[in-house]
This record gives structure tokens, sequence and C-alpha cells, in this order.
């Protein structure tokens, strides 16, 4: 593909310019062609840093993302229930699910491999167990599939809506009605292609409730029960009242370098034992850096 840089374009970085012109493919996948050659500029190999100054020819040349896999890692992981169908894990932040574009090491996935002898092999050898997925930064409970079975029970649970997710959020500034419901479709961001938006008429359907759990000066924390499960989806949702989660910057809040991520917890989780069909409810109590972060309030 060639790509011609118009004037007005001058002074942007060149994966960001790649990334708005390219939308199938991440800016990852776009910094790791630039990096391994695959862009030139005016025939020379360049950096994803790289300003543009407007009038170069840009040749790419499409290429399949570096192969990807899962390896045992002896990372500690807290258990907060097991049984012979499934585990919950305590998801500390920071922590990736599983490997992805710039992440291969220290992942959810690689500790699982490690702990247990079988997982699930639904979701492929690069997501062995893994029925749903919390963001990085987001800590907090997840269940994960010790077998095909009950992977494919506990997914049908999930789509099916019949599992409860809640969740701790510290919002910036005050949410004036004690409790509330946000009903906008999610959909990819057109223009930052790393956010989602609920500010489109389009997307996929979504719906978060809240309510105030308890109020401080600057700062609402929220019980959020979603029905849901889209991207970022409480956080598009806070960010769409004017109530961005507290330290994510991504979607409007402000910086706070000393919390070293965002205040978003995912607390309780409600299903169904996949073979006996028994309730289930596992409870993860509040991160030890938000309770701190709280006590300082």
């Amino acid at each position: 593909m060639v790509f011609q840089v118009a004037s007005p374009d001058a002074g942007q970085r060149l994966d960001n310019w790649l990334n708005a012109r390219l939308p199938d493919y991440s800016r990852s996948r776009i910094q790791d062609w630039i990096k391994r050659g695959h862009v030139r500029v005016n025939g020379a190999e360049s950096r994803p840093s790289h300003t543009l100054r407007g009038g170069e020819t840009i040749d790419v040349q499409p290429a399949e993302a570096a192969p990807l896999h899962a390896s045992a890692e002896a990372i500690p992981l807290t258990v907060l229930y097991e049984d012979a169908d499934l585990v919950a894990i305590d998801k500390p932040a920071g922590m990736v699910v599983h490997s992805g574009a710039g992440v291969h090491s220290g992942t959810l996935v690689n500790a699982l491999l490690h702990r247990f002898a079988e997982l699930s092999g639904v979701g492929g050898a690069l997501r062995p167990g893994i029925v749903h997925r919390l963001d990085r930064f987001t800590s907090g409970v997840l269940l994960v599939a010790k077998n095909d079975a009950a992977h494919r029970n506990l997914a049908e649970q999930f789509s099916g809506r019949r599992v409860s997710k809640t969740y701790l959020a510290l919002v910036q500034g005050e949410v004036k009605p004690e409790s509330g419901r946000i009903e906008r479709p999610i959909a990819r961001d057109p223009v930052h292609r790393t956010r989602m938006t609920a500010r489109l008429a389009e997307g996929r359907a979504a719906w978060s409730e809240y309510r105030v759990l308890r109020r401080f000066a600057g700062f609402t924390l929220l019980e959020v029960r979603i029905g849901t499960g889209r991207t970022h989806q409480i956080r598009v949702h806070l960010a769409s009242i004017k109530h961005p989660v507290v330290g994510d910057t991504l979607y409007g809040a402000a910086a706070q370098p000393e919390l070293g991520r965002f205040f978003l917890h995912a607390h309780r989780i409600e299903f169904q034992q996949p073979a006996t069909g028994a309730d289930i409810v596992v409870v993860s109590p509040l991160a030890p850096e938000l309770e701190a972060w709280l006590a300082r309030l």
C-alpha cells in the first residue's frame, strides 16, 4: 500500500497517522510493522515516533503478526474459589489476562499453566481456560474453566446474561442521583482506535446500573452492576455521564500517579456451577492499594 502525506498532516507521528488510515489494524500491529521494516518513508526505514513533515511517500507491506504462544511461568496467584470444573482467581491490577500485541510474559494464562495441570482448550492455545476477561488495570474476580464442558456451560451463562457481575468504582465528581441506569450502545471510537465510545447511535447494546455507596470531597464511590460485557463498558458508560473512573486517563480522568492504576474492581460474581447447577457467589475484597487510597480520602 502506498500513501501520500498531505501538508496539513505535518507534525503527526508516523504510527498514529497510519493507524487513522488503516483502522482494521491495531496501533501495536502497525508499530510492529514499522520496527520490522515493513513501513518505509521515502524509501527509508523509520521509527513509530517519526514526525511527518508533509509530502512524504509511505510504503506499507502488511505482515502477519508474530506468532504468539502461552508458556508456564511461576507467578503467584490468589485463588478465591475452586472445584473440579473451574477456579476463580483474584486478578491483581497490572496483570494482562493473556498474551497479545507486545505482551508475552507475566500474563494470567502463563501463571495458570504453571499452577494447574489441566485447563479448557475451547479458547485455543493462547487462551486456555479463559471464559471472560478483565482490563489490565482492573483488579478482582475472574473465572477460569478447567475443562471444555465447563467452559461451554459458563460461556452460555455469560452470553445468556445469567451471570451477575458487580464492580466497585471510584469516580470523579459528585454523582447526584443515588442510583441510575446507563443504557447506551458501545462501539470502537472511529478516531482514537484504542478507545471505545458511547457517543454514537450505532454499536453493541450495553447497560450498566449503579448506586452510590459513599461520597467524598470531589469523588463518589459506586457499586456498578453490568448486564452485558462490552469492551471497557463501565469505563465508557461512566465517562459518558461526565464521571470518569479515577485514574482512567484514556477516558478523560485526571492522572493519579500515586495510585498507579484506575479505581475499578470486579468485586462479586454470581453464576451456576456448570455440572450441578448450584448457585455460586464469589467475592473479591477491594484491592489493598484501593483501600489505602480510600483511607487517604
